[in-house]
This record gives structure tokens, C-alpha cells and sequence, in this order.
């Protein structure tokens, strides 16, 4: 081990990729070397590529000016270490670059997790910047690696969705439209609307033609309807707009048609990434970026430390174990494999079905 082979991606040209390996540096008193053993890759990966400078996912594993690697969420394990608090053979969970290795630099640590502390993450979202010490995971965790790689993340960002809404009464609407409602993150969040006590929300999902079938099937949208059907939706209805797509045409579609009706327009995803962006004026609700962690912050402070992350963590096993059976996962390894598959992935040629687990080395 004396490499680290990287999958880099253009960061003004998302389909410009290139295989790097890099001399493993010399490791630093405090620091460990990971072997990124398994990672998912979804629809949300693309959407950290697309927000990459805005949000400031490139920040977590920098490359260059130019270039970047997409973070992941994966399993890997310390292979060399000189921290006395994190031996080598030690498994860890997290958020991990598309790449082979990766040297982190663990603080905070108790016996569940550490925190990295390298000097460029720092001021980088905590939430991205934790290990989990998977030795300690309860058996109805450690049973679901794959899922934890490919659905957690998204099912935990579909809970504090879900949590937002209900903290704000759901802005006043009784009805909710789901964009891009094929998309992981958007099934999880009508999973949990869906089975809210006493739920009052009407949950209608928008998709593309394709699509319909295996969304319909889900069985958790009161309506399917695809996105040339925005105009047959009911007005005077106060309506909150979660959506995953991106795609400034969808967000306009919707604000066209229900005006003033929309009392929220939440981006959260890209999945329509090459579409343009909404820049134009709304009738109704303006189109905000929503961002996870704000809301995660939030909890921590109204909850206390670590609450609202058992939440999600136990939310996403729920609707998880319930998702299981839509998925055919793939075990796929190398570095030009893990290169194709993001590709496939950019240009939206992933079946929904198909949940992508993935190895560089």
C-alpha cells in the first residue's frame, strides 16, 4: 500500500473524469491511512457534484482548483495508524472520497465515533465530518450494510425534511408535491409522510413517464402524475413544493399554475442536473435551497447533543428495511468500473431498481 488511486471529476465539466494515483503521504503524528473498502453511489452523489462549490462538498476531499472528488458514503478500514486512540483493523462508517485510500485525522474520539479534524474540514458541516466505530453497531444495524451505504443517508435527509415540515405546521399546506418522487431521498420522505399519525397532508408525486410504473408501485403517493400533467392539478389548495429534481422548468411549471397556492418551494436535490436553474420571479413561495444540516443544528440545540441523529438513524432503518425488497443491489469493483458507473449515473441511465455499491480497489 503505497497509493492512492483517486477518481477525479472536472469541476466545471462534471462528464470530464480522470484516474489519478498519488504517492500515499507520509503519515503525520495523530493521522490514520482508511482503505475505502465499499461505497454507494446514487443520485445524491451527483447532486454534491453539482452543489460542489456552492454547498462546499469539493472542500472535504480538495484536490485543485479545477478538480475534485466526489464524496461517498462507504465502509473502510484503518490499515495504518499512528493514533493511539484508533488501531488498524478498526472498521469504520462515514463519508469518504471516491477513491481507494483516505488519510483522516481522528479527535473527539469515544468508543461509537470520532470526529476528523484535518485543518480543511474544520469548517465544514460536522455532520459529514464523523466516523462511526462500527464495532459497536446494534445487530439490526450491522445486517443492513449496503442499505446504511445506499439508503441511510438519503433516508436521513428525508426525515429531517419530514421534521422541517412538521416544526412549521407544514407551512400552512395540506397538500404536498414530491419532485423527482422516484428519487431515494423522495419515496423515503412520502414513506414517512405517509405514516405520520393523524397525517393530514395529501402526498402527490411528479415523475417522468418512465418512471410512473415503479413509482406507482411504491404504494405511498396518493397520486402519481408525471411532470406535463402540472397543469391538471387542483387550485386553491395551499401546497408545499419539496423538490428533488432541480429543474428550474419544474419549480416555474408548478408556480405558473398555482400561484400563490405554493407555500413552500424547497429545492433539495439536483437529479435533473444539466437542467437550468430557477432564476425568475414566483408568484407564490419563493425557491429555497434546503440544506440538511441547518436543520440538523437546529434539533441539536432544541433536542440536546446526538438526539436528533438516534432520530434519523432509526427512521432510516425503518423505511429502509421497508425499501429493501425495491432494490437489486450491485457489487461492482475497479477503478475504471467505478468511473463508468458515475457516468451512467450523471447521465441518468441508473434504473431506480438498481442500488450501486462500489469499490476502487
Amino acid at each position: 500500500m503505497n497509493e492512492i488511486t483517486q477518481i477525479q471529476v472536472r469541476r466545471n465539466d462534471l462528464h470530464t473524469t480522470r484516474i489519478v494515483n498519488r504517492p500515499l503521504p507520509e503519515l503525520a503524528v495523530g493521522e490514520v491511512v482508511v482503505s475505502v473498502d465499499r461505497f454507494a453511489l446514487t443520485a445524491n452523489n451527483i447532486s454534491y457534484a453539482v452543489t460542489g462549490d456552492f454547498i462546499g462538498y469539493w472542500g472535504f476531499f480538495p484536490v485543485d482548483a479545477d478538480w475534485g472528488v466526489v464524496p461517498v458514503w462507504g465502509y473502510g478500514t484503518v490499515v495504518a495508524s499512528r493514533c493511539p486512540d484508533i488501531p488498524e483493523g478498526e472498521r469504520l462508517y462515514g463519508f469518504f472520497p471516491m477513491a481507494s485510500h483516505v488519510v483522516l485525522q481522528p479527535g473527539k474520539v469515544t468508543a461509537s465515533a470520532f470526529m476528523d479534524f484535518a485543518e480543511h474540514r474544520r469548517p465544514l458541516p460536522g455532520l459529514y465530518n464523523r466516523y462511526v466505530r462500527t464495532a459497536g453497531d446494534p445487530p439490526e444495524i450491522a445486517a443492513m450494510g449496503d442499505e446504511r451505504c445506499l439508503l441511510f443517508p438519503l433516508f436521513a435527509t428525508s426525515y429531517i425534511l419530514s421534521d422541517y415540515l412538521e416544526d412549521n405546521a407544514n407551512f400552512g399546506a395540506t397538500r404536498v408535491l414530491i419532485g423527482s418522487a422516484s428519487s431515494k431521498t423522495a419515496f423515503g420522505l412520502a414513506h414517512l409522510l405517509s405514516k405520520a399519525p393523524g397525517r393530514t397532508l395529501e402526498i402527490i408525486g411528479l415523475t417522468s413517464p418512465g418512471n410512473v410504473a415503479f413509482t406507482t408501485g411504491l404504494g405511498l403517493y396518493d397520486r402519481v402524475i408525471t411532470y406535463d400533467q402540472i397543469g391538471t392539478l387542483e387550485t386553491g389548495i395551499p401546497t408545499a413544493l419539496v423538490d428533488m429534481s432541480g429543474s428550474g422548468a419544474v419549480i416555474q411549471a408548478v408556480d405558473d399554475h398555482l400561484g400563490k397556492d405554493v407555500v413552500l418551494s424547497s429545492i433539495v436535490g439536483a437529479t435533473h442536473w444539466d437542467a437550468k436553474r430557477h432564476k425568475g420571479e414566483t408568484q407564490g413561495a419563493k425557491p429555497t435551497f434546503f440544506f440538511a444540516p441547518a436543520q440538523f443544528g437546529k434539533r441539536e440545540q432544541d433536542w440536546g447533543p446526538g438526539v436528533v441523529m438516534q432520530r434519523a438513524l432509526e427512521a432510516s432503518a425503518r423505511v429502509a428495511a421497508d425499501a429493501r425488497s425495491l432494490l437489486e443491489v450491485r457489487h461492482s469493483r475497479g477503478a475504471e468500473t467505478v468511473r463508468d458507473a458515475y457516468v451512467e449515473m450523471l447521465n441518468g441511465q441508473t434504473p431506480p431498481r438498481i442500488g450501486v455499491m462500489l469499490s476502487v480497489a
